[in-house]
């Protein structure tokens, strides 16, 4: 486990993986933590995830913490507070490409940003801002589920419609828990085409 830096200077920090990973538990462990050394926290999460009420963060566990829906990520800048040093956000995936902006002058004026997110939509493509983030982010820690097929580590999530795997055509962005997804190891994850 990364240690990190203790002086004024800000980072990112990105934890990433699969549904059911435990992302959001372990974001909610960091929050926690910087709670409890009396740091100034704010969380936000997009607007269009509502799966477990619309203020707050919280895991397939049921864990969770108070957050601030935003419907983009402008907004996160415009509702930081003076006092905040630690901004923790949840579903990245779901904002826009601005976030990498947004993460970058976080850091950029000392706070230390904590970003959670699925790295790859049920396709098994890089979703959303996620590259980018973690490709710029100072600690990145990426988690594993269980196979539901196989029992082994499941890097992918499955979207399920029906009792079938959904077609590659479908939207990429459906918010659901595991009524719509199952985590995958790469061999038993699988994307068919539509035929024509």
């Amino acid at each position: 486990m990364n240690t990190f830096a203790t002086d004024n200077n800000g980072w990112i920090e990105v934890v990433t993986g699969s549904m059911f990973s435990g992302k959001t538990e372990e974001l909610l462990r960091r929050i926690r933590r910087a709670t409890i050394a009396k740091q100034n926290v704010q969380v936000f999460k997009p607007k269009l995830d509502h799966r477990y009420g619309t203020d707050k963060v919280t895991s397939h566990a049921g864990a969770n913490f108070t957050a601030t829906p935003v419907e983009n990520s402008a907004e996160i800048l415009e509702t930081l507070a003076e006092e905040t040093t630690v901004i923790a956000i949840d579903e990245a995936q779901f904002f826009d490409d601005e976030l990498t902006e947004v993460c970058t002058i976080l850091a950029g004026k000392g706070i230390r940003v904590i970003v959670a997110g699925l790295d790859q939509d049920f396709r098994g493509d890089p979703f959303g801002p996620m590259p980018l983030i973690l490709a710029l982010a100072e600690h990145v820690r990426k988690l594993h589920a269980i196979c539901v097929v196989c029992g082994k580590d499941a890097s992918r999530t499955q979207r399920m419609i029906d009792g079938r795997p959904a077609y590659y055509e479908e939207p990429t962005v459906v918010v659901g828990g595991s009524e719509s997804y199952e985590a995958r190891c790469r061999i038993h994850h699988d994307v068919p085409h539509k035929t024509i």
